[in-house]
């Protein structure tokens, strides 16, 4: 199985980009919580060992990668809420969260390796898009772990606040526990209005109460 590796980082800079950042993404699916993006430049000199796709480490793993990327480099954790995934839809707002991550950075990069296949529109910085990037580039990978770690941690916390979702174990994904909960709890103000399952349960209780 390979592992991801600083071939594109290094290709970057050799056309002449000095701050090379990964750019990933966490929550698109979920019925519920933000959109949860990062931005991260590595520090060549002090790349933690173990970097990888986010979904493919344990949470234990990704907590102790999480504190030495804070410690080793430029992590920035930005975030689109359940309101703005409303209004300009779930893709357009990953990609604001992106654009909030990057811009979040303490020092500007001057180049941006986004995970997937398409480029943020907004971004103001020469960019590169590379499918299933988390798998293939240490500063997405190191992106794609800063982003889950910090939305399953927002994802906790709102389940001590919402008990009966789940949410501290599904992360508001729409797992059976969490289905029946917006049944038979009905919605929060965290739920994505525009997500089938739960305008389809709003729809049917406005047509009960009609």
């Amino acid at each position: 199985m390979s592992t991801p590796d600083f071939s594109f980082e290094t290709e970057s800079q050799m056309q002449g980009f000095t701050r090379v950042a990964g750019v990933d993404e966490v929550g698109r699916g979920p019925l519920a919580g933000p959109v949860t993006a990062a931005a991260v430049v590595l520090d060549p000199a002090h790349i933690p060992p173990g970097l990888n796709d986010s979904k493919k480490l344990t949470a234990k793993r990704r907590q102790a990668l999480i504190a030495l990327l804070l410690e080793h480099a430029d992590v920035s954790i930005a975030h689109a809420s359940v309101e703005e995934i409303d209004e300009i839809n779930i893709l357009r707002a990953s990609h604001l969260a992106m654009e909030r991550a990057i811009a979040g950075l303490r020092t500007p990069p001057d180049f941006a390796l986004i995970d997937g296949n398409l480029i943020p529109r907004g971004l103001t910085l020469p960019a590169r898009a590379i499918i299933k990037g988390d798998a293939l580039s240490l500063s997405i990978a190191a992106a794609s772990i800063a982003a889950k770690t910090r939305r399953d941690q927002m994802m906790w916390d709102l389940a001590q606040q919402f008990p009966g979702y789940g949410w501290d174990s599904n992360a508001g994904y729409p797992t059976k526990q969490h289905r029946e909960a917006l049944q038979n709890l009905g919605v929060t103000p965290h739920h994505r209005r525009s997500f089938k399952p739960v305008h389809n349960i709003l729809y049917q209780h406005k047509n009960l109460s009609d």
